[in-house]
């Protein structure tokens, strides 16, 4: 296929009405012009962006769905309603809850491998995003800095415990966030980074010293910036550093956003731009179930066995309304918040929606951006970050009506 008369999304440029070669699965070809062969299929994209798919590393449900409900067609259902927002690979992450629903997930998920469905493409062949793995959220965190969770399930980090997840993950565990000051949390960080896996600070109460303790032992990254994580405080009359503070003025720590516009607002999205380096910033949604859904009331996390909230003023809130619930936001939300509030290039939000996220996961050899070479997972954009067409690995999603 080539898709034609594109304003094609690069690293960092815009190749104004220009073409694109997929052969297969893959990005073969990319010019101001490409001769055709015969019988080849066209698609005009009559001067609309051409974007690599967004890449959501933090998500926990969307189209009416929890990642963790309980059984495989949940998950389906909600990567189908990601992709349909132009998010093409997504990490579903889990919330803190009974150890026998996370075993349920994790079965379930690697079920969904081994019948080759987290790679795009349902049991009917229908296409929706691709799942290479799992976010695991809690439930190793602070009892202080609980935020929408369950704050009956916290656990401890003891090395038989998470090595227990770990294993029964079989390769699936990408990433994990964690309180890093808390009993066993440094070794914990220490051995799952050894083996590959991604490591951020949430839902945590933590200082600058444990901050700096856990990125010499692996830590990259700190969970949904500025929520449920600790800022200045004082000790004795002496001002002791926080989370926050750490996301500043560690320059290689990447700081995670939720960008819905809602989370952080305008001045605070300004002021993250103005002081952190573009290179470590990423977005996610943490979106929960009601993610492309009406208003009204809703569940985060498993249905049997949640957090009762309330869907309104674009956002999920607790019942009491103290706090929000997670995000309703999807990718193509991300993308308008991050053009059109925080006012970066479409290249730059390009990076930070896609190759950044795929390089942190060790991915971005394959995804993340438009290269000849990479799978052809791409989001067809109008002028207003509205989704018109989404493509995985070279197929072109069947889009509701």
């Amino acid at each position: 296929m080539v898709i034609k008369n594109a304003d094609i999304v690069l690293e960092n440029e815009v190749w104004q009405k220009s073409c694109l070669r997929i052969s297969n699965d893959r990005i073969t070809e990319i010019g101001a012009t490409v001769s055709l062969n015969k019988g080849e299929d066209i698609y005009d994209a009559q001067g609309a962006y051409v974007c690599p798919g967004f890449i959501d590393l933090h998500t926990h449900g969307c189209g009416g769905a929890d990642f963790m409900d309980g059984s495989t067609s949940d998950i389906i259902t909600a990567a189908s309603a990601h992709a349909r927002h132009g998010s093409t690979t997504i990490l579903p992450t889990t919330v803190i809850c009974k150890r026998e629903n996370l075993d349920l997930f994790i079965e379930n998920m690697k079920r969904l491998r081994d019948e080759g469905i987290l790679d795009g493409k349902d049991e009917d062949g229908r296409i929706i995003s691709k799942m290479p793995g799992i976010h695991f959220e809690g439930p190793f965190i602070s009892p202080f800095q609980v935020g929408a969770l369950n704050k009956n399930y916290i656990e401890l980090p003891t090395r038989k415990r998470y090595m227990e997840i770990y294993d029964k993950c079989d390769g699936l565990m990408k990433r994990y966030s964690l309180a890093p000051e808390i009993d066993g949390a440094q070794d914990m960080i220490r051995e799952l980074s050894s083996r590959g896996v991604l490591i951020s600070a949430a839902h945590t109460s933590a200082t600058y010293d444990d901050i700096s303790k856990a990125y010499d032992n692996g830590l990259m990254m700190l969970t949904h910036f500025y929520s449920a994580m600790s800022s200045i405080s004082r000790k004795e009359g002496f001002r002791i550093l926080g989370v926050i503070e750490c996301g500043y003025l560690m320059d290689d720590l990447y700081v995670e956003i939720i960008a819905d516009g809602k989370h952080l607002p305008e001045n605070l999205l300004h002021l993250i731009f103005k002081c952190k380096n573009h290179n470590r910033i990423t977005a996610c949604s943490d979106s929960m179930r009601g993610a492309g859904m009406p208003d009204g009331l809703s569940v985060i996390g498993p249905r049997s066995d949640g957090i009762a909230c309330i869907i309104e003023d674009g956002v999920a809130k607790v019942m009491d309304k103290s706090c929000f619930a997670g995000s309703i936001a999807t990718g193509d939300v991300l993308a308008r918040t991050l053009i059109n509030i925080v006012g970066l290039s479409l290249p730059e939000m390009s990076r930070i929606l896609s190759l950044q996220p795929a390089n942190l996961i060790g991915m971005g050899n394959e995804i993340g951006s438009i290269c000849v070479g990479k799978k052809a997972d791409l989001v067809i954009l109008d002028k207003e970050m509205n989704v018109i067409d989404v493509f995985i690995n070279g197929k072109r999603l069947e889009m509701e009506v």
